[in-house]
């Protein structure tokens, strides 16, 4: 029996590690090609929309953790923002009742997506693409309600300013969310019972694994990150708009893709989607400093979902393959 082979960069696996190289290899060209977007300067204004892509991708994460898919994100964050709006009002005094609505309606959704498709056994693209539209209709009626100019109130704001160690308040909390998801799925029992479940439901059932509750679940803690990310938006840009969601569509997939979660379920590390949120970031940036039109960044989305997909789908099989053939008979 041959020993076993250590996991590239110190025990992190290729499909988790990958995305790093890939940023160290995008800052180098950044380094000849566009010096300026590694600026300090740069790097500080940037890495708060990191951060939204980094919670909004974790919740897209878990959801294919579970075997989904999510198209509901845009809508939930811009639900989350004009409820921030509408029922605060711009008073400090509403703060709290307002973000606590907020993320109720966020998690309500999300518990709605889940039952729609653990328990009734719909297709997950077209039942969140449908709730998602909803949503968005019900959010555009809120909308209208309130005036134009409707602000988040003056401590939400100031929050949304504030930095500690030189990075915004936001960076922090995701880079906190993150470390609570990172260690919930590799060390609590039901963290791992929810990887066991997307890695194989039906062996997770023989076991005695309620797999319905644990996609349902997938589904809420996904939409109420969501629904933080909506809320850390609006802090930060003081002024939500109804488009404020609109990035959020393909970028949460492809940042979750392109950090090695697997489509096929079970298989994600949220510390790897956050390096894919930071990427995908810094590409976006550099897209902007050479001139290049939005569109193109949509091009370049929809290309590294699908070669996210189509590695997560072979890089496994492969490499073992290459393994097996390796070792002696």
């Amino acid at each position: 029996m041959s020993a076993r082979k250590p996991a590239p960069l110190g025990g992190v696996p290729m499909r988790f590690a990958a995305i790093w190289i890939a940023f160290a290899v995008l800052i180098l060209l950044c380094a000849v090609v566009v010096p300026n977007s590694l600026l300090p300067s740069t790097f500080l204004a940037i890495v708060p929309l990191a951060a939204f892509l980094a919670i909004a991708a974790t919740g897209e994460a878990l959801v294919l953790m579970s075997r989904g898919i999510d198209l509901s994100v845009p809508a939930i964050i811009t639900l989350s923002s004009t409820l921030i709006l509408g029922v605060s009002g711009g008073r400090d005094a509403d703060l709290l009742p307002a973000v606590a609505v907020a993320l109720l309606c966020a998690l309500g959704i999300g518990v709605l997506n889940g039952v729609l498709v653990a328990v009734l056994q719909l297709n997950a693209l077209i039942v969140t693409l449908a709730i998602g539209a909803i949503t968005g209709g019900v959010t555009l009626w809120y909308r209208e309600s309130l005036p134009a100019e409707a602000r988040v109130p003056p401590g939400m704001a100031a929050w949304g300013d504030s930095r500690l160690l030189g990075l915004n308040a936001s960076v922090w909390v995701a880079a906190a969310l993150v470390a609570v998801l990172s260690v919930g799925l590799s060390k609590a029992v039901i963290g791992r019972r929810f990887v066991a479940v997307g890695a194989n439901p039906r062996a997770a059932w023989i076991a005695g694994v309620n797999v319905a509750a644990y996609q349902i679940a997938a589904f809420a803690v996904a939409a109420l990150l969501y629904g933080i990310a909506g809320i850390l938006l609006s802090a930060f840009i003081r002024n939500p708009t109804l488009r404020v969601g609109e990035p959020y569509l393909l970028a949460p997939i492809a940042a979750a893709v392109l950090g090695g979660t697997a489509i096929s379920g079970g298989i994600g590390n949220m510390v790897a989607v956050g390096g894919a949120a930071l990427f995908l970031t810094q590409l976006g940036q550099t897209e902007k400093m050479l001139g290049l039109s939005t569109a193109f960044q949509f091009v370049i989305y929809g290309a590294a979902i699908a070669l996210g997909m189509a590695l997560a789908d072979s890089r496994l099989s492969r490499t073992r393959l290459w393994r097996g053939r390796r070792q002696p008979g």
